[in-house]
Parts: C-alpha cells; sequence; structure tokens
C-alpha cells in the first residue's frame, strides 16, 4: 500500500509530514491511507489524516470538542460526499500553528479508546451443525 503523497505534493503535505513525523516514534503509530489520503493509525485505528484537495488537516476527537471547535471557527466539519463524521474535523492550514497539540489530542483520544467489537460476519447461508 502506498502512502507516498501525488507527485507535486499538495500544499501543506510537507507540513504534515514533518509534524506527524515525531509521532512514528511511538510503537503503535504507522503511517497508511483512509479514503486515498495519507494518514495516520494507532494500533490500526485511523486518528489523523491530510486532505491533499484542500490542505486540510483531519482529526478524530470527541464529538463535542469538534462541535466546540467548529463553532468557535477553528476548525470545519469533515463531511465528504456530504455525510458529516461528527468525530472528525477539518482543521485549515491557517491554524498550521495549532496542529501539533491538535495531532497529539487525536493521538491520545483514539489511543484511548475502548477495542472495537469485531467485525460482524458476513451474511449468507448458515451452515448448520450437522
Amino acid at each position: 500500500m502506498s502512502t507516498a503523497p501525488p507527485a507535486a505534493g499538495p500544499p501543506g503535505y510537507d507540513d504534515f509530514e514533518s509534524l506527524t513525523e515525531p509521532l512514528l516514534a511511538r510503537p503503535t503509530v504507522s503511517r497508511s491511507t483512509m479514503m486515498g489520503l495519507p494518514c495516520l493509525r494507532t494500533d490500526g485505528a485511523f486518528f489523523a489524516s491530510f486532505d491533499t484537495r484542500t490542505g486540510r488537516l483531519l482529526v478524530k476527537l470527541p464529538a463535542a470538542m469538534v462541535q466546540t471547535m467548529v463553532a468557535a471557527g477553528a476548525a470545519e466539519p469533515f463531511a465528504p460526499a456530504g455525510r458529516t463524521f461528527r468525530e472528525w474535523a477539518a482543521i485549515p492550514p491557517s491554524r498550521l500553528d495549532d496542529w501539533t497539540d491538535i495531532l497529539t489530542a487525536a493521538l491520545d483520544y483514539v489511543a484511548g479508546q475502548p477495542d472495537a467489537p469485531p467485525t460482524p460476519r458476513a451474511r449468507g447461508k448458515r451452515q448448520r451443525p450437522a
């Protein structure tokens, strides 16, 4: 799986890379992709991404924090294809000075979540016991 940015490197991508590099020192943090965007995971769970179209930092935070940030104008709702993700905020490049603290808050939030429930079985015919 490639996590490389587009050839030209979108504006703000270098900032995302340099600000997230120290987080990779944690053994649970890794680079990946989410919806085709570069992202970071902790123990396999997404906590941050970079929107290569808008230059915004995308982070997973408690829903109440996202609402507060949006109301204060510090973030925008993350709503790909018109569906708002209540625990995700889009932080504009104009708030670059806040990105490090926000990335740390997102990592701490997601790392503190209980493990995800197991994925439901695929639907289909059940095997009946013999």
